[in-house]
Parts: C-alpha cells; sequence; structure tokens
C-alpha cells in the first residue's frame, strides 16, 4: 500500500504554495517520497486557471490593492477562484497508479473526499454536473451554494493544485470576482451553514482521513518542520523609515535578507529574535511580535525541508552601528520600497511591510 504523508502547514504565502507543489511533485517523480497532502491557509489572492477570463475579477485594481487582494495565474484547471484566511486548501501532490489513470476518477475522488467531510457535520452536498466544485443545494434551486472548489492539474498522472473548502472563510471577498465564472449561484461556509466557526484542526483530521479512505493510501506520519525567525530592524519614521538589510556571504546564497535564524533547543520564537538580532547585528532591544506565522520550503531540495517562521520587528536608533555576524559580509539601510524591492522571498516582504505598520513607521 502507498504512503500518504499529511503537512498541516497554517499560513502559507501563495508563491510560496506554488513553491511547495513544484518541489515535492519532483520528489514524487523521483520517488523520494510518497503521496502527500498539503493542508494550508492562503492570504487573500485571486487565482486564475487556464480558462480563466478576466472579466470575472469585477473589482477594480485600486480596490483590490485596499482589500489586501493579490492575483496569480496558474496552470490548474478551472477560472477564478478566491482563496483567503479561514479557507481551507488542499494540494494533493499524487503519482496516480495504474488503475487511477483517468481524470474523470481523479476529479471524483477529490470531491468525494469533501462530500464526506461536511457530511460529519450533518451537511449534505454534491456536485451539478454543469458547474465544478461541490455544491449545497440543487442544480435547479434558487438557493444552490458552492462550499468548494475544485481546480486540478495534472502531468504524466503526478497531480497539483486540488480543492479550496470554505470553512470559516471571509465570505464577502468572493464579491470581487464572479466564482468559477458563475453568476447564477452564490457561495457558503461551513460557518455560515452550522452557525458557528470550526475549528481548523478539527477539519484538517477529517479531510486527511477521507483522502487516505477514498485513495487506499496508508497515513504516515510527516517530518517536523524547522522553526525560525525573522526580525526587521527599522530606524526613523514615516518617510525617512529605513530597514536594515544584511547580504548574505557567497557560500551562504549571497542574496540580500533581514534577520534571520532558527530556534535553538527550548527557545520560545522571542528569545530566539532577540538572540539572533544580538549575534548578527549587535543590538541588544525588545522586539514586536508580528503575529505572523507561515510556512515554506527551504530552497529547491528535493524533498524539500518545511520551515515554520515567526516574524518580529524591532527599532534601533539613527547612530546605532551594526555589528555583522559571521552570515554577513555587508549591510546597508534602505528605504522601504528598495527593501521589498532587494529581498528575495515573499515571506520576508511580508515581515518588512507588517513591521512598518507595527512600528508606526
Amino acid at each position: 500500500m502507498n504512503t500518504l504523508t499529511v503537512y498541516r502547514l497554517g499560513r502559507v504565502e501563495y508563491e510560496d504554495g506554488l513553491q511547495l507543489m513544484k518541489v515535492f511533485g519532483e520528489a514524487r517523480r523521483q520517488g523520494l517520497c510518497g503521496d502527500v497532502l498539503l493542508l494550508l491557509e492562503h492570504p487573500p489572492v485571486l487565482t486564475l486557471g487556464r480558462a480563466a477570463k478576466r472579466f470575472n475579477i469585477v473589482a477594480s485594481d485600486e480596490r483590490l490593492a485596499s482589500e489586501g487582494v493579490e492575483t496569480f495565474e496558474t496552470d490548474r484547471g478551472g477560472d477564478v477562484t478566491y482563496h483567503g484566511p479561514g479557507q481551507l486548501v488542499g494540494y494533493p501532490i499524487f503519482l496516480l497508479p495504474e488503475g487511477r489513470q483517468d481524470v474523470r476518477r481523479y476529479v471524483r475522488d477529490v470531491e468525494q473526499c469533501v462530500i464526506r467531510t461536511l457530511a460529519e457535520y450533518g451537511i449534505t452536498s454534491g456536485t451539478i454536473p454543469k458547474w465544478p466544485g461541490v455544491w449545497i443545494g440543487q442544480e435547479d434551486s434558487p438557493d444552490a451554494r458552492k462550499i468548494a472548489a475544485i481546480g486540478v492539474h495534472l502531468a504524466r498522472w503526478l497531480t497539483s493544485h486540488g480543492f479550496a473548502l470554505n470553512v470559516n472563510t471571509h465570505l464577502p471577498h468572493f464579491n470581487l470576482i464572479v466564482p468559477c465564472g458563475i453568476s447564477e449561484a452564490g457561495v457558503t461556509s461551513l460557518q455560515k451553514e452550522l452557525g458557528h466557526a470550526v475549528p481548523m484542526p478539527e477539519v484538517e483530521e477529517k479531510i486527511a482521513r477521507h483522502f487516505a479512505d477514498v485513495f487506499g493510501l496508508q497515513r504516515a506520519e510527516p517530518a517536523p518542520l524547522t522553526s525560525t525567525v525573522c526580525v526587521t530592524l527599522v530606524r526613523g519614521t514615516g518617510p525617512e523609515a529605513r530597514v536594515l538589510l544584511l547580504r548574505r556571504r557567497p557560500e551562504r546564497g549571497g542574496f540580500w535578507q533581514i534577520v534571520t535564524g532558527r530556534l535553538e533547543a527550548g527557545e520560545q520564537p522571542r528569545e530566539a529574535a532577540a538572540r539572533e538580532l544580538f549575534e548578527e547585528t549587535g543590538l541588544r532591544t525588545d522586539v514586536v511580535d508580528l503575529e505572523y506565522r507561515h510556512a515554506f520550503a527551504v530552497g529547491s531540495v528535493v524533498p524539500p525541508r518545511l520551515v515554520e517562521e515567526n516574524g518580529f520587528a524591532a527599532r534601533c536608533s539613527g547612530d546605532f552601528e551594526v555589528r555583522l555576524g559571521d552570515e554577513h559580509d555587508a549591510y546597508e539601510w534602505v528605504d522601504v520600497p528598495t527593501a521589498l524591492a532587494r529581498l528575495p522571498f515573499r515571506g520576508l516582504r511580508e515581515g518588512v511591510q507588517r513591521s512598518i505598520r507595527a512600528l508606526g513607521g
């Protein structure tokens, strides 16, 4: 029996999710891991499938920016859909065996996993032939409403993308689009149907169990995620605010970053952030917890190493002199737009933006 490893990743920036699918897909193709199910939440984002029509995004660019919603084009099937906090996104990275190499059967099986999960909450759901996804209500009913979107991609029977189940999702964000190009019906969530919020870990466990059952897979325990911190150091305020960037030594990648590092044994994230800040800059000061935690894959190693990072911010005086640690060979104080342009990873850029807001810069 093939194995299924389920990773519960929490928040994942959308572009990091694309990278996760890529590196896990390569690992699965090479036989370096079994089948994988990535369970996560994205920040607010609109994704356009291969069949997407741009006019199904009904909000202006200005409205999207004010709502903090990004847009991405993808290689999955389908039209425009929305991802955001409170929505459980599942990316099955499966190499379908010979007996299951049927696209329609695969889509039906993914739908069935969602349908069985909803049934555990007393919700009867199903499919509507002319519309993709999982629905509550009948095709011709005026109250037909979608609770889960399905959009998959298969390449030589290796699967990616998957489903998005509305659990505690902010449903007004669906007004920014015509969901999946369907204007005749609405959307709903577990929270709306039940009248109360539903614990996400509970839903994750149920859907993971159904994926193992439906696809005939044996659950395997995932390796623990590596815990790290990032710290944005800021001096000045308003237009004069400057962010400290550190350049890694060539043998460590040679790219610019903010302060980053791993937790040591027994450390709490705040302790690690303060320690890393001192070791990499020479500054001893309090750090501000940004309450920003996200997961990503480190580099393009196969199989990938998964990291959960906690974001922090700190402020220093204008006359503070940086003392570089061993990991870096240069530093610069730059304005925020320059920092965002230089930082290569979405999570670091998000950390900078949150830090400026948190510190009133």
